[in-house]
């Protein structure tokens, strides 16, 4: 997966593409092109209590551009601008991944240039950004000891279309809209996909449809 990473880095002309992610047990593992000394410091200084990615990510399943994340406070900032000395780059997108019994991932890239160089790149790249991020998240899996394989149930086309509107941000107005349907059928579709997927909510439907690639965003 490293080398696989690095190849990738070179393909897209990015400083950086990480890989990070947390099993059921909580253990921490990772895959990425970040300086081993940035990595240390970061472990060092328990950084992760107040990333603004990890903690802006953690509550999203959508893909997140760095500047729409809050650096606001003055450790944040801080903590911002020794990234960017380190080599970090002063862009960032990162997709967030959820996977089965709590795991939690990020797939990362990074880089040094102007807003607009980053927008078109986002714009061009994040399709296959997506595709990827999941791909990689596939193969993690296989390496966490004592999983139990997942029992895959397949959406209906129109359960897919749902959760792709939802999962793109539309409300549930706007799906039912887009979809030209009734709020009521627009439910039907919800709670049968949720169910097929072993959700606890709507949001939890979306990012598992997410994590298993039965939707692209």
């Amino acid at each position: 997966m490293q080398a696989v990473i690095e190849a990738l880095r070179d393909h897209f002309r990015v400083d950086h593409l990480v890989y990070h992610w947390v099993d059921s047990a909580g253990d921490q593992y990772g895959c990425g092109t970040y300086s081993d000394d940035w990595r240390d410091r970061y472990i060092e200084q328990n950084y992760v209590r107040l990333d603004p990615v990890i903690i802006g990510c953690y509550s999203r399943f959508h893909p997140v551009d760095w500047k729409r994340l809050d650096w606001s406070g003055k450790a944040v900032r801080a903590f911002q601008a020794e990234a960017i000395e380190y080599g970090v780059g002063n862009q960032g997108y990162s997709i967030p991944i959820r996977g089965p019994n709590g795991q939690f991932a990020l797939f990362t890239a990074s880089h040094n240039c102007d807003d607009q160089a980053w927008t078109v790149f986002i714009e061009k790249n994040r399709r296959d950004l997506l595709l990827i991020a999941h791909e990689f998240n596939r193969k993690a899996l296989e390496f966490e000891p004592d999983r139990a394989p997942e029992v895959a149930r397949q959406l209906s086309p129109r359960e897919i279309d749902a959760m792709t509107l939802l999962a793109m941000g539309y409300n549930r107005a706007q799906v039912a809209d887009s979809l030209s349907i009734s709020e009521h059928t627009l439910r039907v579709y919800i709670e049968s996909a949720r169910a097929k997927l072993g959700a606890m909510n709507t949001t939890h439907a979306v990012a598992r449809a997410l994590s298993r690639g039965l939707i692209v965003v």
